[in-house]
């Protein structure tokens, strides 16, 4: 092997041999891939994102560069990244920096030059696995010893990793006070909130009830996050302590928890939704939207308790989407209305949450 030649190791043995990208060193991680050809910065900072070596399943990555703005948290949250080939000339009037340099002052770990489409069918097929780079150690049977002790993510709460420690404020003024629950929450969602006049403050993901009783709220907001929703038993308990107190929007992992406190189960994905054009059917409106989505874990319909209905379903696998409890003033989406990156179907998600809290 060359000097820059790294390997991706699957848990299931399936090799594949590239250059590295980024950082030199190693990582392990849950691999998936995300079908978006635009978006990687947004991507790469998405807390959702964390424990994950995300592929890219266009060939060419980092054509704009790296810019200032489009950042949804305060570093890179993903443990790896894969591409096909980077673009070495990035074209930007905003860009800064280019992906690799980016990717390498952020000590995160990458491969690229590998066929990211057999990869890409690979886990479509087998379903989502761990997976290692390393471009520091070659040897299969020691790379394969290490993943044998990285952790599965079934069980896993990495909500209380990446939340915040300490309650801040978002934006200090508004027509709504809104406490937002921070499981991995997204900056652009935080933007959407302060844009439609919303006095946001944000709490770490195992506040109490008792504390946002305290804060006396006109909303409640459940962010998104990573990880296995049923391990994020404080989540769980705190919804369920707060239903019918005040109107409760939650957006992903937002949208499980509050299932969950509702009685309803989750399962995980055989290999997730990731992407910025999935189909999404609005079974109130019966019209379709095209969104961007982030899970690798699912609300099980038919655990659904009678109170609850579903109000979108995905169109790819017929999967929950969306459900309501109206008579608790709670409602939640599987995918994100807020893109960033993405399209802006569903937008009116959060006009929706506005005329709840002036109830």
């Amino acid at each position: 092997m060359q000097s820059n030649s790294t390997i991706l190791l699957l848990d299931d043995g399936r090799k594949f041999e590239g250059k590295s990208l980024g950082f030199p060193g190693e990582t392990i991680g849950e691999i998936c891939f995300n079908t978006g050809m635009t978006g990687y910065q947004e991507i790469l900072t998405d807390p959702s994102y964390c424990s994950q070596i995300v592929t890219m399943t266009s060939p060419h990555i980092g054509n704009y560069g790296i810019n200032e703005e489009d950042v949804e948290s305060n570093k890179i949250q993903v443990a790896g990244f894969v591409i096909k080939e980077e673009s070495i000339s990035p074209s930007n009037w905003r860009s800064t920096d280019s992906l690799n340099t980016y990717l390498k002052n952020n000590k995160i770990v990458g491969i690229q030059r590998i066929d990211t489409r057999a990869l890409t069918r690979h886990i479509r097929d087998q379903g989502a696995m761990n997976g290692i780079i390393s471009s520091v150690d070659t040897d299969i049977n020691s790379l394969s010893n290490k993943l044998k002790n990285a952790p599965s993510m079934n069980g896993l709460d990495l909500a209380k990793v990446v939340s915040t420690k300490e309650i801040y404020k978002w934006s200090e003024s508004g027509k709504f006070k809104v406490a937002a629950i921070d499981y991995g929450i997204k900056r652009n969602i935080l933007n959407i909130l302060k844009q439609n006049e919303c006095e946001v403050t944000v709490f770490p993901a195992k506040t109490t009830a008792d504390q946002i009783l305290d804060f006396d709220p006109d909303g409640i907001f459940l962010s998104n996050g990573p990880g296995d929703p049923s391990a994020v038993t404080y989540g769980v308990e705190m919804v369920k302590n707060l239903l019918g107190t005040k109107p409760i929007f939650g957006i992903c992992l937002g949208h499980q928890i509050l299932s969950l406190a509702l009685g309803a189960k989750t399962f995980k994905l055989k290999f997730g939704h990731r992407g910025i054009n999935h189909p999404v059917k609005n079974l109130e409106t019966e019209t379709v939207e095209i969104t961007s989505q982030n899970h690798g874990f699912a609300v099980d319909l038919n655990s659904l308790p009678e109170n609850v209905v579903s109000t979108h379903i995905n169109l790819n696998d017929n999967t929950s989407e969306g459900i309501e409890c109206k008579e608790l003033n709670a409602f939640s989406v599987q995918h994100h209305p807020e893109s960033s990156p993405g399209p802006h179907d569903s937008r009116y998600l959060f006009e929706k949450f506005l005329k709840l809290m002036k109830v």
